[in-house]
């Protein structure tokens, strides 16, 4: 099978594509025929060794965790899917590829009306947004701020803390103005004097704070919560010395809850923006637009 390898920790120019054997599912799992792979900053950051301490990677190493395909192959004791089943979820083994292994638990069916970009888009961002606004213990009435609104995870936590109940104020660049906004949140462009206009729209102040930009806004954070005290941070590897928790980590990664977003997603109550798709070849090109940031939604690689 085709499939986006490195073989050593580095820039993205050491992802290649390649031929590799097909894995095989062993008892509890199934093979799906991968036509699309989300693309997420974790993904850059094990290929250039940063989270080396967290995520050990074996190399040669595929990339990737998120996919949306076909079941083509069952193993041993897997009887509620079968061959033909168009699913969303998290694979076992590397997504960058045609084939991926998958744990049944952790895959959604996939809605008639949601594509396949739109799906694989899905299930790291949700599981990402759940996970901070439990952190946070978000509630209905409360003021939440998000830096980094208009990306991937930002989109689906505006939308979670929205239904909610919470009031949310997110920070984007000028041009996803407009997009944060159309989310449900008052939006701010981020950078010098963000305090300022965050004080402006929230004169009481904020409650909670998500950073899914990691670009230099905890300090600004603190400030406002006068304190760490619910801030989450899951992209700024300054946290622990600044005493913020750090919520990039293990993923619930429930195929339940995956299946109830999906339905929203497809039925138009959960928006799901696909920034850009790239085909499989170009998983570097790819992965550099992921490490630049500043993306509007969601990068997904297409599978031919």
């Amino acid at each position: 099978m085709k499939a986006i390898v490195f073989d050593t920790f580095g820039g993205t120019e050491v992802l290649h594509e390649t031929e590799i054997e097909a894995p095989q599912p062993g008892s509890g799992q199934v093979r799906v025929r991968v036509r699309a792979v989300g693309v997420n900053p974790v993904d850059g950051k094990i290929r250039s060794g940063t989270m080396e301490a967290i995520f050990p990677t074996t190399l040669p190493a595929v990339p990737g965790g998120e996919i949306a395909g076909t079941v083509d192959a069952l193993g041993a004791g897997v009887d509620h899917l079968k061959v033909g089943d168009e699913v969303l979820g998290w694979s076992d083994t590397g997504s960058y590829a045609q084939y991926a292994l998958a744990d049944p638990a952790v895959l959604a069916p996939k809605p008639a009306g949601l594509d396949w970009p739109h799906a694989a888009a899905l299930p790291v961002a949700s599981d990402g947004a759940d996970r901070v606004l439990d952190l946070l213990d978000v509630k209905a009435g409360e003021t939440l701020l998000i830096h980094g609104a208009s990306g991937a995870l930002g989109t689906l936590t505006v939308q979670l803390a929205v239904a909610r109940g919470a009031h949310v104020i997110g920070t984007a660049g000028p041009a996803n103005q407009e997009y944060v906004t159309s989310l449900g949140a008052t939006a701010l462009v981020y950078g010098d004097g963000l305090l300022e206009r965050v004080r402006a729209v929230a004169p009481n102040g904020v409650d909670a704070v998500v950073d899914a930009a990691g670009k230099g806004s905890l300090e600004d954070s603190i400030t406002l919560r006068g304190g760490t005290d619910r801030i989450v941070t899951t992209a700024d590897f300054r946290a622990r010395e600044l005493g913020i928790v750090f919520a990039e980590g293990p993923q619930r990664r429930s195929g339940a809850r995956l299946a109830e977003l999906a339905r929203q997603a497809a039925d138009g109550t959960l928006a799901i923006t696909v920034g850009a798709t790239h085909p499989l070849a170009d998983a570097a090109q790819a992965q550099q637009a992921s490490d630049a940031g500043h993306s509007r939604g969601k990068l997904v690689l297409t599978v031919d």
